[in-house]
């Protein structure tokens, strides 16, 4: 019988396993230069314990065992390399067995930068950068960039991009002449309570702007004076010339209209919620004649809300029958105008409607004739002045100055009640109209708006009577003479105190021989002097005398070609063309937020939500 193999000590590689030493008396290796294969006992050379040859041996006689083997990691990654002898290497794995760009390369920064503008235009949680598929997206891209960890992204690169952001907008701020502004207040997903100022100017060349300032944490009650300070307090970190503000829009609250009283700034409710409390009055005053049918389109809006089913026999009956592939919409108390969209919704849908719901469970659902006539006027009321709402929320275009013609048009024609309509429609109309009218009482808001409309040249005075144009226009021209003496103020100090201009005095020029031109130069500059008024008065009186332009043309287009012929109106058109007739801009910055806040980064910090927020609304100044 043969002696048992010995095993050598110390390997790691897994052919040993197949191999074994003669033993000595001492039951140690005997020669460790002769290994015995275990399996067919032939010997095999293995100088200095290399295995090139134990390798070879397993390949050659034992096939099956040979390719069961594991290949150590090295052997593995060379023979990756080395598929086809000749195979040359792409580009990309050239470049991956290059080192890692330098945190300080400009490669690294550019990347760096992308993929935090990313975070920030897109809203996405700092916690994807770490993402497997995230990180890997960006190696298969460049595998040289080695991406950051959220911290570093969180704490560095999004306040960087925030102060530059923000430094260009200061910079821009600080050229205007004049501004507009928009605040409004909102809560979180956690109820973290929050109040934005968003303003809005024109550029040099007549371009209407709108940046998002502050997202501001409001812990305090939501009192007028806090809301009052926490304003004042914006205006200060941004360095905002009060005196340049030309108005500031917000909604009816009673506690952000004070405060904005406390700060005696010029204020416009927003037009899209005086009319929807216009429509909530309306509804109210006859809800004893609506109730029933407002109660069943609620119903109904619900029940297909609810149910798969419904919804999915209602697009089958939609094609059957060839009607809107629309769905319900949902009344919202809060949303300008739903109200009307779910009324007309229903009533385009009735057909589908009825089919789906044609069985013995759902009978008390479907409408009756009476129920159809109440809708049908309740959205013959509602429906033409819905249009409006959407039409003046913008904020890259003027909308102040068409307010005043939006009211006459609507008091005189579209909300005004006609032979055709039931008494219902009639009654709708009016409380409406009242209740608009009641909303644009205040003289103050009288004398905004009529400025505005007087300045816009697609109205000019076609919407004044003779007694209003006059006293708009005599508004009009103090405001302007009370501008150029602001404007000249500075030369009036410097005049009454010249040792203040002693340091940048000019010598005196060489004196030269008089011409007939400065003989008769004082007396005909002084004859030719006309008083600051009567150019005003003049300037005013040629642009009424114009035609109005296209109501479709845009009126800061023909400011800026026309601006030298107007050189005074210009400038106090630039304050009222800024002015917004909607707080909408601020309702847009908390639909962002909304985004930035999700349950899923119910933590975000105040100052962060600030910064997101920010930085998602002017996402145009993030370029990398």
């Amino acid at each position: 019988m043969e002696a048992a193999l010995v095993s050598k000590l110390n390997v790691t590689s897994p052919l040993w396993e197949h191999f074994g030493f003669q033993p000595n008396e001492k039951g140690e290796p005997a020669d460790l230069n002769q290994a015995i294969c275990k399996i067919c006992r032939k010997t095999v050379q293995v100088k200095r314990g290399n295995t090139t040859n134990l390798k070879a041996h397993l390949g050659s006689y034992h096939p099956a065992i040979a390719a069961r083997l594991p290949l150590p990691p090295a052997t593995q990654s060379r023979g990756a390399a080395h598929v086809g002898a000749s195979r040359q290497l792409e580009l990309g794995e050239a470049f991956g067995r290059v080192a890692k760009y330098s945190r300080d390369s400009d490669r690294h920064k550019r990347l760096t930068g992308a993929v935090t503008r990313y975070l920030v235009e897109e809203m996405v949680p700092f916690a994807t950068v770490e993402k497997p598929a995230f990180k890997s997206l960006l190696q298969k891209f460049d595998k040289q960039y080695e991406l950051p960890g959220k911290t570093y992204f969180s704490e560095t690169a999004v306040p960087k991009m925030y102060n530059t952001v923000r430094a260009s907008v200061q910079s821009e701020l600080k050229s205007v002449d004049f501004f507009s502004a928009t605040t409004d207040m909102w809560s979180s997903v956690n109820m973290t309570p929050y109040m934005s100022l968003t303003v809005h100017y024109l550029t040099p060349d007549w371009t209407l702007k709108s940046r998002c300032l502050e997202t501001v944490f409001m812990p305090q009650n939501h009192t007028s004076d806090n809301i009052a300070e926490a304003l004042r307090s914006a205006f200060d970190e941004w360095s905002l010339d009060e005196k340049k503000l030309a108005c500031i829009t917000t909604d009816n609250g009673a506690n952000i209209a004070a405060a904005v009283r406390r700060l005696n700034w010029t204020w416009l409710n927003c037009f899209g919620h005086n009319l929807h409390l216009a429509v909530t009055n309306a509804m109210g005053s006859v809800k004893d004649r609506t109730s029933r049918a407002m109660g069943l389109c609620h119903s109904l809006v619900a029940a297909f809300s609810q149910s798969w089913l419904k919804r999915r026999d209602l697009a089958k009956a939609q094609a059957e029958l060839e009607i809107p592939q629309h769905g319900l919409i949902t009344d919202c108390p809060t949303r300008w105008g739903s109200k009307q969209k779910m009324v007309d919704r229903v009533l385009e849908q009735i057909p589908a409607i009825k089919r789906v719901l044609d069985d013995r469970r759902h009978q008390h659902l479907i409408p009756s004739w009476q129920d159809i006539a109440v809708l049908e006027s309740v959205n013959a009321a509602l429906k033409p002045a819905a249009e409006f709402t959407d039409l003046l929320s913008g904020e890259n275009y003027v909308t102040v100055s068409s307010i005043k013609p939006v009211l006459k048009l609507l008091a005189e024609d579209i909300l005004k009640p006609s032979d055709e309509d039931t008494t219902l429609t009639s009654d709708i109309k009016q409380k409406m109209c009242s209740v608009l009218e009641e909303k644009y009482r205040p003289a103050a808001l009288q004398k905004t708006l009529a400025k505005s409309c007087l300045l816009d040249p697609r109205y000019r005075g076609n919407n004044f009577d003779d007694d209003a144009e006059e006293e708009t226009k005599c508004a009009l021209i103090e405001e302007i003479l009370h501008m150029e003496d602001g404007e000249s103020g500075a030369s009036a100090s410097a005049a009454a105190h010249p040792e203040s201009l002693a340091q940048t005095a000019v010598p005196p020029a060489a004196k030269k021989k008089k011409t007939l031109g400065d003989l008769l130069k004082s007396r005909t500059s002084t004859s030719a002097t006309v008083p600051k008024r009567a150019r005003t008065d003049l300037e005013l009186t040629r642009y009424l005398q114009e035609d109005p332009i296209d109501p479709n043309e845009n009126p800061l287009a023909w400011w800026r070609n026309n601006q030298q012929r107007f050189p005074l109106l210009s400038t106090v058109a630039r304050k009222y063309m800024c002015i917004c007739a909607t707080s909408t801009p601020s309702e847009r910055v908390f639909s962002v937020a909304g985004n930035v806040v999700t349950p899923l980064r119910s933590s975000l910090k105040p100052h962060k939500v600030n910064m997101l927020v920010f930085l998602a609304r002017n996402k145009d100044m993030t370029e990398v």
